[in-house]
């Protein structure tokens, strides 16, 4: 093609322009900086009556969160663990679950609403723009921020508006006591439970493998005889964590061979109740030695003389199996006389 044929591009900016660079023509920046759009005040600027309004407001939104904190631990109170409600449209629930969820969620979501709205309508909506600057700020610098701090605060209208400030600070500080009710839920409070069993005075001893009550008879020299005590039956819900406490190993003695004053006191012709739970980590003990009375945990080979008070005279157990005093009845059945007088199974805190 010649240079003839080559259309007149009359786009092309000329090589003589008013503005050329390397040929080409630099428009305007498209991207300019349009500053800060022009505040607009609000009506709680100007108005102090809706400034009042926004203010209760605020204030009821943190009333609200502390009654339902206060509901909160009140739901520890009120509702039993077990206890099941119908709550329409979500069905069969938990109340304690439910209450509590219920009360903390709205605990803190008018902490949330009440911080948000006191923002938007009473502190100061003013925008500025700040030029960045290195991480080490000079001192002029941070004297302004502090200033800035301080006159943010004054903004704020916390000091103007005890209100708002009374209420916050109360919502505040009664938050923290939802976090410390949750530690409730660690489990129930121990109380005397650890110290006590259903043993008492009357209570008839129940042979495991037959339920019903033994007599001295049934128990026979170099037997070992475990029993429960009476009206504790496996149906009950509690069954598991009395028996861990209450089961019983029941053995028969010479009374000539057995040497501690108190043992032979607490026993009935030669016939020892003792606790079946070691005194290591709670094991069941379960073997027996016919010739030297001594009972073995099969857990970690402590070792037990129930000959001579059940003394520890091997492995790792640190007390003496608890002993149960027992006595016969007028209709013939061994009973016990009362509790075992200290803790039952592993050592705990200061024992007994």
């Amino acid at each position: 093609m010649s240079s003839q044929e080559i259309p007149e591009e009359k786009h092309l900016p000329s090589e003589q322009g008013d503005a050329h660079h390397g040929g080409v023509v630099v428009a305007d920046d498209p991207f300019a900086d349009p500053g800060l759009p022009v505040h607009k005040p609000r009506i709680q600027d100007i108005d102090e009556r809706a400034a009042k309004r926004s203010e209760r407001t605020v204030a009821m939104l943190f009333t609200v969160s502390m009654l339902a904190t206060i509901g909160f631990i009140a739901s520890y109170v009120i509702f039993p663990v077990d206890k099941i409600v119908y709550i329409f449209p979500i069905g069969k629930v938990s109340a304690l679950n439910f209450s509590l969820g219920l009360t903390l969620g709205v605990a803190l979501f008018c902490i949330g609403a009440g911080a948000v709205h006191w923002a938007r309508t009473l502190m100061s909506d003013v925008e500025v723009a700040a030029e960045r600057h290195e991480i080490a700020a000079p001192p002029e610098v941070k004297a302004q921020v502090l200033q800035d701090f301080a006159d943010g605060a004054n903004e704020s209208g916390i000091g103007r508006r005890p209100l708002i400030r009374n209420t916050m600070l109360g919502a505040l500080a009664m938050v923290p006591l939802a976090g410390v009710m949750l530690l409730r839920d660690l489990g129930p409070l121990p109380e005397e439970k650890l110290r006590k069993t259903v043993w008492a005075k009357g209570k008839l001893l129940i042979n495991d493998n037959t339920n019903e009550p033994l007599r001295p008879e049934d128990v026979l020299v170099g037997s070992l005889t475990f029993a429960r005590p009476e009206g504790l039956e496996e149906e009950q819900h509690d069954f598991q964590v009395q028996i861990a406490k209450a089961a019983l190993m029941i053995v028969r003695i010479q009374p000539d061979d057995i040497k501690d004053k108190k043992e032979l006191e607490w026993s009935h012709d030669g016939i020892v109740a003792y606790s079946k739970i070691c005194t290591h980590v709670g094991c069941p003990i379960s073997l027996y030695e016919q010739q030297t009375h001594h009972v073995l945990c099969p857990c970690h080979q402590s070792t037990f003389d129930l000959s001579d008070g059940a003394r520890v005279i091997f492995g790792p157990a640190g007390h003496a199996l608890p002993q149960l005093r027992i006595g016969v009845n007028d209709e013939g059945f061994l009973e016990a006389l009362g509790d075992f007088e200290e803790p039952v199974g592993p050592a705990f805190w200061e024992r007994g």
